[in-house]
């Protein structure tokens, strides 16, 4: 009995040591991107200036380990995780006039997030699009780049979750994520729908079907849609 008393006081401590661990990255990423991100807009020049704050929460996610069961906390852990790695890449590099100026910003440059060492493209394609079918997710996780739905100025929490992936998503689809020429009855979409046309048509939808779930106007189903070139200037202040 006394072993099973013990074993359970030390589940508890745990529980409640990672229970604050992960609050205080949530609060500090809060922080970082309510202080350094401004309408969508990243300050990179204060930033690398001044780095402490941004090296500061990348160093508390380093060892916060968090299971894909307990779904949301690490879906808003991991898109944070992406978002702050992404500012401390184009910081390693600054001045960039595009992420992309940099040789495996997304594919070999590596970071210490979760336990893992770990590439921008394995968080977004494996830990997070790998395990959940959420075409949400390319609405939340910002690439640096003026191409990307905008950076909002605050952390995702896994309470306020799904109201954000909501949120974002409907401000881009009803915003400059499409250009709708009603006449001619064609949309044009950001390349975001091209390169990832299989999380936009899942369970048989279609684009439109997609856009109009989040599009407060409407599209006949007979619209034509193609694709606008990607933006791919950093996404500064």
């Amino acid at each position: 009995m006394r072993k099973i008393t013990i074993l359970l006081v030390l589940t508890l401590i745990w529980v409640n040591g990672f229970s604050q661990d992960l609050d205080a990255f949530f609060n500090k990423a809060d922080a970082f991107f309510k202080t350094n991100v401004i309408e969508g807009k990243v300050a990179y020049s204060k930033i690398h200036s001044n780095p402490e704050a941004l090296n500061a929460v990348l160093k508390m996610a380093e060892s916060i380990s968090v299971s894909k069961s307990d779904a949301k906390n690490y879906q808003a852990f991991w898109i944070n995780a992406y978002n702050l790695a992404v500012i401390k890449g184009i910081i390693d590099n600054y001045p960039t006039n595009s992420p992309l100026d940099n040789k495996g910003f997304f594919d070999k440059t590596t970071y210490s997030l979760g336990g893992k060492s770990i590439t921008l493209n394995n968080i977004e394609h494996k830990l997070l699009r790998g395990h959940f079918k959420d075409a949400r997710f390319h609405f939340v996780l910002v690439c640096g780049a003026l191409g990307c739905p905008p950076l909002i100025s605050k952390a995702y929490l896994p309470k306020t979750l799904d109201v954000q992936l909501e949120t974002q998503t409907k401000k881009a689809i009803n915003g400059a994520f499409l250009r709708v020429n009603t006449k001619k009855k064609r949309v044009e979409a950001s390349q975001i729908m091209e390169w990832y046309k299989e999380d936009f048509t899942m369970n048989g939808q279609s684009e439109i079907d997609f856009i109009n779930t989040y599009r407060t106007e409407k599209l006949d189903k007979k619209f034509k849609i193609s694709y606008f070139p990607y933006n791919w200037k950093v996404n500064k202040q």
